[in-house]
């Protein structure tokens, strides 16, 4: 059985975050969104490696969404987890022929496709007894998140590293302390095969690109050179959240009103 190279910062990061915000513990069943992309695949690998070496007793499973579209192969990945020793199934939908009935051409598919696909994911974790489903966003994730919603939603919102769904399960993201360099040189150190946009349904249908989401994280990659601590600051002010000094009434620490 073939085993993935790990830096140790990396292995460093994910385990303080696990530790930290108690993402995966004792009796857990994770179910791991495995999309082939590099996040995911690293995230997989690095849930693998502690089941392996924890201190704790857990199970986890990597699943694939499929979509419905025609070509749509995911064989490399049924054998790359088969190579790994990973728990893998692809599971059947039909997330793009919905699609085609409820979304007019020419509009954003990226959030349409984002929300059908965790509904998916939902389902088959609750419908195969897991408690809590892992996701592959990173910090870089996070950050350009914050940034588009200050900029285009009036609103100071990121993606939280656990949080419970509507549905019930938990929802973690045990790599939302890592940068997105340090899962690229994961993949490309292993030679692993990633799948990028051309898997999207976006892809195959006339559709505005995430332009908001493109131009905020160029935007940040010039800020950074300028400033190359950046994301370390967010990073930091994240954990240091003085939302009394804002312009929201019920978070004043205020007797008189």
């Amino acid at each position: 059985m073939k085993k993935a190279k790990f830096s140790k910062k990396l292995l460093r990061v994910f385990g303080k975050t696990n530790a930290r915000y108690k993402l995966i513990g004792e009796g857990d069943r994770v179910l791991v969104a495995l999309s082939g992309g590099k996040d995911s695949l690293s995230l997989t690998h690095l849930i693998k490696n502690m089941h392996q070496h924890a201190p704790f007793k857990f199970e986890f499973q990597a699943v694939t969404i499929k979509y419905g579209m025609d070509g749509e192969d995911y064989s490399f990945l049924k054998e790359h987890c088969k190579e790994y020793g990973i728990p893998y199934e692809v599971y059947e939908t039909n997330i793009y022929d919905i699609s085609q009935d409820t979304m007019r051409e020419g509009s954003s598919y990226c959030s349409y496709f984002s929300r059908m696909r965790r509904g998916a994911l939902y389902t088959y974790a609750l419908e195969h007894g897991f408690n809590k489903l892992a996701l592959g966003h990173h910090l870089d994730d996070a950050v350009e998140s914050f940034f588009m919603n200050l900029f285009y939603n009036g609103a100071m919102r990121s993606m939280p590293p656990i949080y419970k769904a509507k549905r019930g399960i938990h929802v973690i993201r045990p790599l939302i302390e890592a940068r997105e360099e340090q899962l690229r040189n994961f993949a490309v150190e292993n030679n692993f095969i990633t799948i990028g946009d051309e898997a999207c349904p976006a892809m195959k249908i006339a559709t505005k690109m995430p332009y908001n989401r493109a131009q905020t994280k160029e935007w940040l990659r010039e800020m950074e050179k300028k400033h190359p601590n950046l994301f370390k600051s967010v990073k930091a002010a994240f954990s240091h959240i003085d939302d009394y000094t804002f312009l929201d009434p019920t978070r004043w620490k205020r007797e008189d009103i």
